[in-house]
């Protein structure tokens, strides 16, 4: 839940999709699909959800460890627009 941001929200949201991820490797699962996790209802800021989504996944699975699929569902254009932003900032790096 966003509590403005000085509450440790980002470590809380990256931790959520570590251990998720760490589940998927425990259960031999090939893939996995995460929705845009806090955005919604808990109001996490969407384009920081979606930063801190694609970079976190994309640290776990560089080290070879993870599901050979995963897909983040977004609600709607917004939040489509924003998880192709933090695909393309994660491409430059």
């Amino acid at each position: 839940m966003w509590n403005g941001g000085d509450a440790g929200e980002g470590d809380l949201l990256a931790n959520c999709y570590k251990r998720s991820l760490g589940l998927t490797v425990g259960n031999n699962l090939s893939s996995v699909a995460f929705p845009a996790i806090s955005t919604g209802v808990y109001h996490f800021p969407l384009e920081r959800a979606a930063r801190i989504a694609v970079e976190t996944t994309a640290e776990f699975l560089g080290r070879g460890d993870g599901p050979e699929r995963l897909i983040f569902g977004c609600f709607g254009q917004d939040s489509v627009a924003a998880y192709e932003k933090a695909l393309a900032a994660l491409d430059q790096v």
